[in-house]
């Protein structure tokens, strides 16, 4: 559970950090993480215009760079998109200065006031730097899609046990998650839609 759904003493180590939003309706905010890459992203973008939802990606910025035509993709469709530094690195082998250069670097290609870590591991000098130019968003259910420990059937019982109103539930546009996301997700949307969830972005 320690991964799936954070516990609230995880929570506090980043303060002013955003990893719920319920409102009076059932909703869910579904995003991806480490893309745009030509593999799966287009995948991706087609199966949220079969279901008529939209999304946030949070881009790695040396992708967006590879494939400026995958992310204009992504933005053409009417979806969110959010900062993953420029190279998926993560905070806590990094001094901030270096970390905040490479979400800097990153924020030339990403266009956005959103920021997710990679790993979501920061140092917290890291985390007061970076709120005040972003929201940093974290996440309430992550399914572990990327694992090779897990199949598309545990994904989608993830998905099922740890949601609840307001989520925000990690999904990865990444060859790592290509098989248990391409069949976890389409069931997973239909489940959260048949539960009465609707879904939003930050």
């Amino acid at each position: 559970m320690f991964i799936e759904q954070p516990p609230a003493l995880y929570r506090a180590l980043f303060p002013g950090a955003i990893w719920r939003i319920p409102a009076e309706e059932k909703c869910v905010y579904l995003t991806f993480d480490d893309g745009p890459i030509p593999q799966i992203t287009p995948w991706v973008l087609d199966t949220l215009d079969r279901y008529g939802i939209k999304a946030t990606f949070f881009c790695v910025g040396d992708n967006v760079r590879k494939y400026p035509d995958i992310y204009r993709m992504i933005l053409d469709r009417g979806h969110r998109t959010g900062n993953h530094t420029y190279n998926h690195v993560q905070g806590i082998r990094l001094l901030t200065p270096h970390y905040i250069d490479n979400v800097e670097k990153a924020s030339a290609y990403i266009r956005s006031d959103l920021f997710r870590p990679p790993h979501g591991h920061m140092r917290l000098p890291q985390v007061w730097r970076l709120r005040k130019c972003y929201r940093i968003i974290m996440w309430d259910v992550v399914p572990r899609d990327y694992s090779p420990h897990m199949t598309p059937n545990g994904v989608f019982n993830a998905v099922k046990k740890y949601t609840r109103n307001g989520s925000f539930i990690v999904f990865h546009d990444s060859l790592k998650a290509e098989k248990n996301m391409k069949e976890a997700l389409p069931r997973s949307i239909e489940w959260l839609q048949e539960e009465g969830y609707h879904f939003k972005t930050p």
